[in-house]
């Protein structure tokens, strides 16, 4: 069969053909995979950033936002029939006995490091026509999101964000109103679905990003509902005046100077969501006043990656309700398809489009 892979050692990416795989156990099941999402994290797995392939081996197929179709299931297998569409989870557990997370079903806070991910760390990934998986690692999604269904992945960050942020704000023991103010760094597709979960979740939402209107970002964020302000144009102070103190900034940049000079925008008791893996910057950072901010104004500061089995529940769900409130929305957020073998163009930038890239299989 047909695979996208990435090869370490010759620094190329390339289709290659692969044998078809088999089911191997009772539990598992055979997807035929229909299309697959590129992103800045398939850009760092390309360029050796990040990830690696599979022990012993040469290379790595690539690929960790996934829609596929279920082609044939295990004896054991009772939650899934053939026909039926699935997006698969990224990480699998670590193998150690003490790390509690990874026990619990709870892999991505695994507190070792010795996890796998599919695509990305030590495991093939799934920009290839089939893929076998264990059915507990599968979500099921209605036939009616197949246009949209590929999003899922990347919507279950912004989903295990706002369980965080909506445990870290249990602190406060008095009664608060709903939602209040957000803002989104980066109008990229994590950052616009992030916006869209929390205008569901009640936020009055504002995105910040660095390119000057008119854009198609921008374009897109508007159509939302959503105001964009650019921040080349716009310092923070002025995005304050204009838009109030953030409750909740959703940084979704994976720049940390634009990152940390956000945090000027972030209102008392507020919670900052950091999702972003920045590469090394050159700049000044004040220490002190940031830990003065912290601590004066109650703020919380928070990391979060990957996502727990019931974030991407969370995400299916949320993609219907994002249907109904914004017709039309999320198809305007895939902005081109393309073939396998137009991959590494696509993830080198030398071919794509202004939002979503999404490869068709």
């Amino acid at each position: 069969m047909k695979a996208v892979a990435m090869f370490p050692k010759g620094r190329e990416v390339k289709v290659i053909d692969v044998p078809e795989p088999k089911l191997r156990s009772p539990t598992q099941v055979r997807v035929r995979t229909l299309e697959v999402g590129v992103c800045g994290t398939d850009k760092e797995v390309v360029e050796q950033k990040h990830g690696k392939p599979p022990e012993g081996e040469d290379h790595l197929i690539v690929g960790h936002e996934c829609l596929g179709e279920v082609v044939e299931v295990g004896e054991q297998v009772k939650h899934l029939v053939p026909g039926e569409l699935v997006v698969p989870r990224v990480r699998r557990p670590c193998p150690r006995a003490e790390c509690a997370p990874c026990r619990a079903g709870y892999s991505d806070f695994c507190v070792t490091g010795e996890y796998t991910e599919r695509g990305i760390q030590a495991a093939h990934g799934f920009c290839a026509e089939y893929f076998v998986e264990e059915a507990l690692y599968l979500h099921k999604v209605p036939r009616e999101l197949r246009a949209v269904a590929v999003l899922t992945e990347p919507l279950t960050i912004a989903e295990k964000a706002l369980r965080e942020v909506a445990r870290v704000q249990t602190r406060m023991p008095w009664e608060k109103k709903e939602g209040g103010r957000a803002v989104v760094l980066g109008a990229g597709p994590v950052g616009l679905l992030g916006g869209m979960a929390l205008m569901r979740a009640g936020f009055q939402t504002t995105m910040y990003s660095r390119s000057p209107k008119p854009n198609p970002k921008a374009d897109m964020s508007e159509s939302l509902g959503m105001p964009y302000v650019s921040s080349k144009q716009h310092r923070v102070e002025e995005l304050v005046k204009q838009r109030g103190r953030a409750d909740v900034v959703y940084e979704a940049a994976g720049v940390a100077s634009a990152g940390f000079e956000l945090m000027k925008g972030l209102a008392p008791n507020g919670v900052y969501v950091f999702t972003g893996v920045p590469g090394s910057e050159e700049g000044e950072l004040d220490e002190g006043e940031l830990m003065k901010q912290w601590v004066m104004n109650n703020q919380v500061v928070l990391g979060t990656v990957n996502a727990a089995p019931e974030d991407f529940e969370a995400a299916v769900a949320d993609l219907g309700r994002f249907r109904t409130k914004w017709p039309g929305g999320l198809e305007r957020l895939i902005t081109a398809r393309h073939a396998p073998e137009d991959y590494a163009e696509v993830v080198a930038g030398k071919k794509g489009s202004h939002i979503k890239d999404v490869i068709v299989f």
